[in-house]
């Protein structure tokens, strides 16, 4: 019986060279090339082949997608194996680290072999027989690479040198990085260069020294993370902030460059590394004048190109030599020799903020802009406004109930000022949309409720009253500013008599009691006690724009352009593409988890609020902020069970809150038509219309009349108990901007 190898596959890439095709949230690991299963799904049965000696398969790939790997592992024998889940990428070296450390802890000083996800290979029998070639040299304490001897002249790939050969083990030189064309000739000519396949075959013990030798932080910082690591029958998790203090470097940089009597096995099989379209081109099935149809295509005259359509028609006459990729929001054309630059597309569509390089259109979208305008129109104002003009009144003690039950019957609950503001705006964008209803005594009423009994002595707005208009808590809070001035604008663009005034005087309290006297933004509170968020600077945006509409004062906008100076300068993150909740009273982030907080839903609200303020500023690179948000929170914040945003996930994308509120979908649909109609992006009504029916489909429908479900868990299940009036706000703010950019379509 052969010596039992310990298999692990690397699943962590992104595969940006198969652009449009492979995308951060959909990777080419993922994807059926050749109508046998996914690059993933294959590699897994190969290492399950084994002829000879046992064989437990282990998987490292990304947590967040660990949907899709339990889809591909859905009935594959691993053999006492699993996958193991990384929080955030940290790049090979720690994946290798990793594998060492797992097969110490459960099997001992086994072999290790570790595999890419991501390879075409010939055969499992021939593939095994190059393994086992290796062996003897591993089991030696020798680390052992695969080499392939060169065919032609490639620059994507990495390249070995060899010294010499003794019974099929040779000495490697050097490793050589994927190099130009002349040098690529050269090490052709030269006959002792090999391609690197990215295979590795080690003693488990090896390894450990090598690391130990040459990246210790690597080694420590890992093994750290694993002991940490909880387990379940889906996988190995581990925690983020530990995983994450790893060293990020490739295990080529961190060991195989460094360590000695490193031994190269000359593979005997056909292999490639699926890295651009010529690739796929070379490997794919073709016609007889060497070209690969894939999709919806009708191709005349044409030889020796990649030609894929995963959408629409395609068609093409008279091509040679050429890639053509067409997917439902993007298409790719080169000639098949210049595939591998891919990259540049990518890189500069990442540097613009392009949504297209991150997540997958989903598959369900609707075509037909305006589709659901009936519906929501309908809902709007024949269900929801009138319902809550009525019920959602208190008419005994005046403004509104801060919730609804099911039954549409008013709960007792104490009502919060922002909730009583947010009614007022309700009804004063219901009235400037031509509802008929009473909305002039409606906005009368919340705002003597709020004036007579929510006023604090500095000029300012308490937090919260009792049901019967007693002050419950007095507190003098930024967001709930900003959501009266946000609502006073809006009475004020309908006429209320007494918004204006309110409005100044507020202000006046702004500017004397919550303005850091370090001009750095604003304080959570009067009394300048605590942390630091960005939320309510945010909804003090929202509230300036409004003033800005209502008056065309430049005083409006020059507030609104020192919120945005603060995102600029200290809420977006430019690697991740992502905004931060909380910080302390410098501006930086906060410590813990609360660090790497990040809200899809208030992604959605800043990118629709920064393309308005590029629109009324004249700063147009903010729209490139808005799709990075945009894009970050679709490709990292979206339950893909369900196509809703949760409710808060990592910079890295993992969930943080499982929970899908109905108000972040609210806010998809603003920020995708702000995007839409911002110019130079892509066509994003499918998109709306397809937000518009996830909120329906989830939040919406299964309500009674006029009413929504507020909280739904990751399978889709309601947790709601109440109706929250405070997400009404919401709901009228998207629908109705969603009626206003579909005005004569459907």
């Amino acid at each position: 019986m052969a010596e039992r190898i310990v298999s692990f596959v690397m699943s962590g890439g992104v595969g940006s060279r198969l652009w449009p095709l492979s995308r951060e949230d959909n990777p080419k690991q993922f994807h059926d090339f050749s109508g046998d299963g996914s690059m993933l799904a294959k590699t897994l049965r190969r290492l399950t082949a084994r002829p000879d000696g046992e064989t437990p398969v282990f998987l490292i790939a990304s947590e967040r997608h660990a949907d899709r790997v339990h889809a591909d592992l859905a009935g594959i024998d691993l053999s006492g194996g699993g996958p193991l889940f990384e929080p955030t990428g940290r790049n090979t070296a720690a994946a290798v680290a990793l594998a060492t450390l797992r097969t110490l802890s459960e099997f001992g000083d086994s072999l290790v072999l570790v595999v890419p996800s991501d390879h075409e290979i010939a055969t499992a029998r021939q593939f095994w027989q190059s393994v086992e070639n290796g062996a003897a040299a591993a089991r030696a304490g020798r680390l052992v690479v695969f080499g392939i001897k060169p065919g032609h002249p490639e620059t994507g790939y990495g390249y070995i040198e060899i010294a010499g050969e003794k019974d099929g083990i040779c000495d490697v030189s050097r490793f050589v990085e994927k190099p130009d064309l002349a040098t690529a000739q050269n090490y052709l000519a030269a006959g002792n260069f090999y391609w690197n396949t990215g295979i590795f075959l080690f003693r488990a013990s090896a390894m450990r020294d090598a690391f130990t030798a040459f990246a210790p932080e690597i080694w420590k910082a890992t093994e750290i993370a694993y002991h940490a690591a909880t387990s379940d029958l889906s996988g190995l998790y581990m925690p983020l902030e530990l995983y994450a203090a790893i060293p990020s470097t490739s295990i080529d940089y961190a060991i195989m460059e460094r360590a000695g009597h490193i031994a190269m096995v000359p593979a005997g099989f056909r292999w490639n590394d699926l890295g651009s379209w010529q690739s796929l081109l070379d490997v794919g099935p073709s016609d007889n004048d060497g070209n690969v149809i894939v999709g919806d295509v009708v191709a005349i005259d044409c030889e020796n190109s990649y030609i894929r359509s995963d959408s629409r028609l395609l068609s093409a006459i008279g091509l040679k030599d050429v890639a053509i990729v067409s997917t439902a929001d993007a298409t790719f054309v080169a000639p098949v020799s210049r595939s591998q630059n891919v990259k540049k597309i990518v890189e500069q569509l990442e540097k613009s903020g392009r949504l297209e390089t991150r997540f997958t259109p989903a598959g369900d979208r609707v075509i037909e802009s305006g589709a659901w305008r009936r519906r929501v129109h309908h809902w709007l104002f024949e269900e929801t406004v009138p319902l809550w003009s009525t019920v959602g009144v208190d008419e005994r003690h005046g403004g509104f109930h801060e919730a609804l039950g099911f039954d549409a019957t008013p709960l007792k609950k104490p009502k919060r000022m922002r909730t009583m503001a947010r009614q007022v705006y309700a009804f004063a964008v219901a009235r400037a949309r031509g509802w008929d209803g009473p909305a002039d005594r409606l906005i009368g009423h919340g705002l003597e409720f709020m004036a007579r009994n929510g006023r604090t002595d500095n000029g300012g707005w308490v937090r919260t009253l009792n049901v019967d208009g007693t002050v419950a808590d007095a507190a003098e809070d930024a967001y709930d500013h900003s959501c009266v001035l946000l609502a006073l604008a809006h009475a004020h663009m309908v006429g209320n008599p007494d918004a204006l005034r309110l409005a100044e005087e507020t202000f006046l309290f702004l500017d004397a009691h919550l303005e850091d006297h370090r001009m750095t933004g604003f304080l959570e509170t009067s009394s300048g006690e605590g942390g630091r968020r960005s939320n309510p600077h945010m909804h003090l945006l929202e509230a300036f724009l409004a003033w800005h509409q209502a008056t065309g004062e430049l005083a409006y906008l020059r507030r609104a352009a020192r919120i945005v100076d603060l995102f600029r300068s200290h809420f977006f993150d430019p690697e991740s593409w992502t905004l931060g909740e909380y910080f302390d009273a410098e501006w930086r982030p906060a410590v813990g988890e609360k660090g790497a907080w990040t809200e899809p839903g208030h992604h959605f609200e800043w990118a629709s609020l920064l393309v308005d303020f590029a629109g009324r500023s004249g700063q147009g690179d903010l729209t490139g902020f808005a799709r990075k948000l945009y894009a970050s929170a679709i490709a990292n914040g979206l339950n893909r069970a369900t196509g809703l945003a949760y409710g808060a996930v990592s910079r890295q994308g993992l969930p943080l809150d499982r929970v899908s509120r109905s108000w972040p979908q609210a806010e998809a649909i603003k920020a995708a038509i702000a995007l839409d109609g911002s110019g130079g992006g892509p066509d994003l009504k499918p998109e709306i219309e397809a937000r518009v029916g996830r909120l329906f489909r989830w939040h919406i429908d299964p309500a009674p009349l006029g009413l929504w479900i507020d909280r739904i868990d990751e399978r889709g299940r309601s947790l709601a108990t109440d109706v929250p009036a405070s997400i009404f706000y919401h709901l009228v703010c998207a629908l109705t901007q969603y009626l206003d950019s579909t005005v004569g379509e459907a």
